[in-house]
């Protein structure tokens, strides 16, 4: 009886909306219908943005967005006898359709996502084996070095923690290489590996054959061990010491749940934060994903396997054979088989692991390369939507997940619509300058509006859309490649660690500069056209406004690709812990300030300290967080700056054993409260207005400076062309 009243209640509703939707309304009513959905929905975000009073104003902006949709469809596209019109006015008219349906996505998705699990501390007497696999391909032996001594650190039994390193880039083949120089740097690399998982007392494991990428290596530790669950951390993901302690519980609660994820924490800025210089005030790209996006998949089921930072079953993965290895992207693809299988996941937002990401732009856009022709390639061959095995639910979100990656293909367009009036006088939009406030402009701003609600702190206005227009200008060619041959992507590492000594543009960053180019001359034929046919100004005005935004956005990016110089290797991470210093003899009460994973700066309370010290070999002796006693870490005095009664001191490790990269690790990745403190520091909402015109005054700033290092970019050029004509002449 309930079900059908409930039935019965739905179909009144829906057959109310679609009266509004369809309502033949004159223009300005339609105008004050918009402005009334506006206002109520920020009225409703500053006294009652959550709970149910959420709902309502995400329903109120549902009926704006609706409303726009039917009047595009009915009203706007060009006729079909003129076809110069209608083929880019139809292109232009599915890429707001799939805006408008990735929208209906994340409403369903993120509307009420889980609040973040409480803490679920592990059954000490029920504890179950854990192997723990370190995947492995090209990384710097002291970066493994680290995060294999975090994860041999983590608060659990001894005797249950079996970490093992999984090591590709020193296989039988590549050891046997037809190529000399890479056979004996593969086999230089198995013997200083080997030796580093000897002296951390963890197990090294390597293969025959490179085959099947990350999923075979995967799929081969396997074999090799037989722990009752499987922990997977990339090579550069060092966990913190309570990372099992919070997540093996769970499996004793259920026994078809086959994953328990976490977030992907980062220490280090993405190219975008750190060219921007936004990573220390504004949330990082990824925290919108495990931040608000996991959860809501959570709440259907539905979070997936995200490649490390994990605990799985053995038993479910066995089910399927391990690892699935048909795409380059794992990870999704396994979480896909085994949610299809009747299994069940868990999502855990709390930062357990700390991370590097890709420095440079050309490595982030190699990394988004690979997500997303390996989401285009589970699109093409397992197509969740008709996915034997899924809820309704978990259909809808894995085919979010997957439908997000098309982005470059809307995102081209929109970028591109514009310039079709501007140069060649096309109409591919049927609509006055009116008619566009009342409809496009409400839904573009109840879209922003919407945006905001549904992410708040986790994204703020207008980021989304630098991230995907960065992404646009070289994804594009990607997932094109992906669609025309599904099986010609290969699993490429993405580089991590790097630094950048030098400021300089992107080896990719060109075509950015092009498209500025445009849409500068663009805005030159906008202001003519105005004055030269006023007659048309209400619509000029409009599309030139549109281009107007592209600009802006164009604009920012190119100090996203203007690469910032970093005197530093690595980031640093602020650190409060009472040490003891030690050089030439004598020792100074000091504290570590902060730390990275090349080195420490300590305050140490001599003012008099001797700068003689500088080049000097010394040692600090803190308190590890796993011992009560005191250790020693062997580094090197780089530089002292006084101030005031204390000395800022910069020193770098000197790892000679084992024990030091337990130490080094200790310091940096042990406590996982900073990064939860670290990521609340930086969560705070802006609001649409106040964010805009944050983005307005950073875009202006970087398009300046971009057009700084483009200019200073030609002068070597231009000086060896002066160079070459003298030779020439001579």
């Amino acid at each position: 009886m309930r079900k059908a009243r409930s039935v019965f209640i739905w179909a009144v509703v829906s057959l109310c909306m679609i009266v509004l939707i369809t309502l033949p309304v004159n223009l300005q009513t339609q105008l004050i219908t918009a402005i009334t959905v506006v206002t109520v929905m920020a009225v409703i975000k500053i006294l009652k943005g959550e709970g149910t009073w959420r709902l309502v104003a995400l329903a109120f902006g549902t009926s704006i967005v609706l409303r726009y949709v039917y009047w595009r469809t009915t009203n706007t596209l060009p006729p079909l006898n003129q076809p110069e019109n209608f083929i880019p006015g139809l292109l232009l008219y599915l890429a707001e359709m799939y805006s408008v349906a990735m929208l209906a996505l994340s409403l369903f998705i993120v509307a009420t996502p889980l609040p973040s699990r409480p803490s679920r501390a592990a059954n000490p007497g029920r504890l179950p084996h854990v192997d723990v696999f370190v995947p492995s391909y090209n990384e710097d032996a002291g970066l493994l070095g680290n995060t294999l001594a975090a994860a041999k650190a983590m608060d659990y039994p001894a005797e249950k923690l079996h970490v093992w390193l999984l090591d590709d880039g020193a296989t039988l083949q590549k050891r046997n290489s037809g190529k000399l120089l890479e056979a004996q740097a593969a086999a230089a690399r198995h013997i200083e590996l080997k030796q580093l998982c000897d002296d951390l007392d963890v197990h090294y494991l390597t293969r025959d054959r490179n085959e099947h990428a990350k999923a075979g290596n995967l799929n081969n530790g396997m074999k090799h061990s037989t722990g009752e669950l499987i922990a997977v951390f990339d090579a550069d993901h060092a966990p913190a010491r309570d990372f099992l302690l919070e997540t093996v519980g769970y499996f004793e609660d259920d026994p078809k749940l086959f994953l328990v994820q976490t977030p992907h924490f980062f220490i280090n800025p993405d190219p975008l934060e750190r060219n921007l210089r936004t990573f220390d005030k504004m949330p990082s790209e990824n925290e919108m994903f495990y931040g608000i996006i996991q959860r809501g998949l959570d709440k259907w089921n539905a979070a997936f396997f995200c490649g490390s930072a994990a605990v799985l079953s053995r038993r479910a993965l066995e089910s399927q054979n391990g690892f699935s290895g048909i795409s380059i992207t794992e990870d999704c693809e396994t979480a896909l088989a085994l949610h299809g299988s009747g299994w069940n996941s868990i999502y855990v937002d709390k930062p357990l692991i700390a991370g590097l990401q890709p420095a440079t732009f050309a490595s982030f856009i190699g990394q988004r390369s690979r997500w997303a022709q390996g989401m285009m390639q589970i699109l093409r061959f397992r197509f969740p939507l008709l996915k034997r095995g899924l809820t309704i639910p978990q259909r809808f979100c894995y085919m979010s997940s997957t439908l997000f990656w098309l982005f470059p293909f809307p995102r081209t367009i929109f970028l591109f619509a514009p310039l079709f009036y501007l140069f060649f006088d096309l109409e591919i939009f049927t609509a006055s300058g009116g008619e566009f406030l009342a409809y496009t402009l409400a839904y573009m701003l109840v879209n922003l509006m919407m945006q905001n609600y549904l992410y708040g702190s986790f994204r703020w206005p207008w980021i989304s859309e630098l991230y995907e227009y960065v992404q646009t200008v070289h994804l594009l060619p990607a997932v094109v490649s992906v669609m025309l041959n599904p099986r010609k992507p290969t699993f490429k590492v993405t580089a991590k660690d790097e630094s950048i000594a030098v400021s300089r543009l992107s080896e990719i960053s060109r075509p950015f500069f092009v498209i500025f180019a445009v849409q500068i001359v663009a805005l030159v034929i906008t202001i003519y056209k105005i004055y030269a046919e006023p007659y048309k100004a209400d619509v000029t005005l409009v599309v030139g406004g549109w281009n107007l935004i592209n600009l802006i956005m164009a604009g920012c990016a190119l100090g996203v690709v203007s690469e910032r110089g970093e005197r530093a290797l690595s980031r640093r991470v602020r650190v409060n812990r009472r040490c003891e210093f030690g050089a030439n003899g004598r020792w100074y009460t000091a504290s570590i300030e902060d730390v990275s994973v090349h080195g420490a700066r300590l305050h140490i309370f001599n003012k008099h300290l001797d700068e003689m010290l500088v080049g000097a070999v010394g040692e600090i002796r803190f308190r590890p967080y796993s011992g009560a006693d005191l250790e020693t870490l062997p580094l090197i005095v780089r530089n002292i700056e006084p101030s005031g009664d204390i000395s800022n001191v910069g020193c770098q490790y000197v790892p000679k054993s084992a024990l030091d990269h337990r130490l080094i690790a200790d310091l940096i990745f042990a406590n996982s409260d900073q990064w939860t403190e670290f990521q609340a520091s930086r969560r705070r909402n802006p609001g649409l207005i106040r964010g805009t015109i944050w983005f307005l005054g950073m875009s202006f700033y970087q398009t300046s400076r971009g057009l700084v290092y483009f200019f200073r970019s030609m002068r070597p050029e231009r000086e060896a062309q002066q160079q070459a004509a003298k030779v020439n002449a001579g």
